[in-house]
This record gives C-alpha cells, structure tokens and sequence, in this order.
C-alpha cells in the first residue's frame, strides 16, 4: 500500500520534510516512489503537488495524521472535494 507521508531532511536544528508517497512496508528514509511536496515548520511554507496527492489518495491510499493536518491547513480536501477522514483500527 502507498502512503503519503513526511520524509526528514536537513540539518540539527533546521528541519524540513519533504512530502512523498511512499510503500508502507518501507522505512521514513527509504526509497519515495514520488515527491509530492514540501513542509518547513519552521517558517510555516508548504508547497503541494495538488493533482498528485488527489491522484494518490483517490487510489486509495491512507495519508498519516501529520500529512493529513499539513492538507487540511491548505483547505486541499475543500478545493477538490475529497473527504480525509482517519481509519482507526480498535485493537482489544
């Protein structure tokens, strides 16, 4: 399964994520299958790939929390009419 998910990169201290989609089975730092944005914590800049992550999640893939909130806070879901809502798996 393919998951849109941050990526680390960047020094100590100043951290910026790359947005990828990647294999779930693979580690962050692994091989992205794609890049589809850009995140800066620090200075608050996003830059998306809009028709590529609309493109992913209408596959079917299952975003991350994070991921989820950088969209949200773009109003993404708004402006394509895409519902991201979180699939909570109850383990007892």
């Amino acid at each position: 399964m393919v998951k849109p998910r941050l990526k680390r990169h960047g020094k100590k201290q100043r951290v910026t994520y790359r947005i990828i989609a990647i294999d779930t089975q693979s580690r962050r730092e692994g091989e992205a299958i794609r890049q589809v944005g850009f995140y800066n914590p620090r200075k608050d800049q996003t830059r998306l790939d809009v028709s590529a992550i609309v493109a992913l999640l209408k596959e079917g893939a299952q975003s991350t929390q994070t991921v989820r909130d950088i969209l949200k806070r773009a109003e993404v879901p708004e402006q394509v009419g895409i519902n991201l809502q979180l699939k909570v798996k109850i383990k007892f």
